[in-house]
């Protein structure tokens, strides 16, 4: 069971990463995220937000697939968890990555400069929840939605 919620986590991360990453594009900020694997440029930069996004989507459908059992369940979560890898990813392992230390982000000013940071985890958390939960309930599945009962799907 654990490796089907992983996969379909994998899916909704990727996903929602697509998502974050179209906004991450128009916020300029894709080639920092290349700079961390020593390629800054936005190519790059989009293929590790995917790969890490992957990640995500996995270890949730591993932590949190057994508690996503309705599409808003589901998007709630993601959206919680999306907010959890901000403080994670861009406050606390970006700056690592980039050799600026542990906690240099951690302060009120960087972390109100980095609100658009917070509400594209938030949105990213929110797609790979809610495909999470439409993996694991009809759209990677043999049956189609209508062929199923309707209280699974209740969002």
């Amino acid at each position: 069971m654990n490796a089907t919620r992983v996969k379909y986590g994998i899916v909704g991360g990727l996903v929602g990463g697509v998502v974050f990453g179209m906004m991450m594009w128009q916020m300029g900020v894709l080639p920092m995220i290349g700079k961390m694997v020593g390629a800054p440029n936005a190519v790059v930069g989009f293929l590790v937000h995917l790969a890490i996004s992957a990640g995500i989507g996995g270890s949730f459908g591993f932590l949190l697939g057994g508690v996503a059992t309705s599409g808003l369940r589901s998007a709630v979560l993601g959206m919680v968890y999306g907010g959890v890898w901000w403080i994670l990813g861009p406050l606390t392992l970006m700056p690592l990555f980039l050799g600026m230390g542990l906690g240099v982000n951690w302060n009120a000013g960087t972390a109100q400069a980095m609100l658009p940071s917070l509400m594209g985890h938030a949105v990213f958390g929110l797609v790979m929840g809610y495909v999470y939960h439409r993996g694991e309930n009809c759209l990677l599945t043999k049956l189609r939605c209508s062929d199923r009962d309707p209280a699974v799907d209740a969002v």
